[in-house]
């Protein structure tokens, strides 16, 4: 699969209350890059960082799961994402963030099958980053995950306009609850998940942390709970499971490579 992802590397430095601050690697494309390899498909993060300790760890943090990267260590400093743990679990963050696409990066290894960007990486550098993700649909699958911080957005119907350009060009997208009830107060997750859909992508996944997660592919939606997919009516053979539409609903790359 060779899969290629563009965006934040960081370090979190989480308050968990009483205790001392605990520092950990992160970003959420770096944790998809991550995890991608520890299920057997190591791939290329396309990030930078700074010429310091912690763009040091973050580094380490590649090497040892087999993740190689485009870009690294500039002149600027490392992301830090200061967070504040609620008592569910949950973390407000503030960040001192710097991102721009790396120079050297003007096209994508066209032997990379799945592309996945988002986070801060499309809200500071979305003209450089649409252009590249909409030439790589040729080869890839595209999945988006617009993880909004909206303390570092200054203008909310800008960025709503940049999410649905991102999303229209994805196949794949994911995103909480909690950005898109930020990014459209006036509508229900369904009903802006729906309408994302008929921008373009084959699914739209939404969040709801231990509540589990809604997600649609045409023409059915389906609901699920943590680890496992349920339909919200009672499934028979013969008739299209949720497990089998998502299985069998082609992405936009397939139906590109047929066309």
């Amino acid at each position: 699969m060779n899969p290629t992802v563009i965006g934040e590397a960081l370090v979190d430095v989480l308050a968990p209350g009483i205790s001392p601050p605990q520092e950990f690697v992160g970003g959420s494309p770096l944790n998809v890059a991550v995890s991608l390899a520890r299920l057997g498909y190591p791939g290329t993060l396309v990030s930078r960082w700074g010429q310091d300790e912690k763009g040091r760890t973050i580094e380490q943090h590649l090497a040892e799961n087999q993740v190689k990267f485009l870009g690294g260590a500039d002149d600027k400093p490392t992301v830090i994402a200061h967070g504040v743990l609620d008592p569910a679990g949950g973390a407000t963050f503030a960040f001192n963030a710097f991102w721009q696409m790396p120079t050297l990066v003007t096209e994508l290894d066209p032997g990379s099958q799945l592309v996945h960007t988002g986070s801060i990486a499309t809200l500071f550098s979305p003209a450089e980053l649409l252009p590249l993700i909409t030439r790589a649909r040729q080869h890839a699958t595209i999945s988006y995950d617009p993880n909004l911080r909206p303390s570092l957005v200054s203008n909310h119907a800008q960025t709503v306009a940049e999410v649905e350009q991102f999303v229209a060009v994805a196949d794949v997208v994911r995103v909480s609850g909690i950005d898109l009830r930020w990014l459209y107060p006036m509508r229900s997750v369904k009903q802006t998940a729906r309408a994302w859909l008929e921008l373009g992508p084959a699914m739209v996944v939404s969040t709801a942390g231990s509540a589990g997660s809604f997600g649609w592919c045409a023409p059915e939606p389906w609901n699920s709970s943590p680890g496992w997919w349920r339909s919200p009516t009672p499934w028979a053979p013969g008739t299209r499971s949720p497990r089998r539409c998502c299985a069998g609903s082609p992405t936009t790359a397939d139906r590109r490579r047929a066309a």
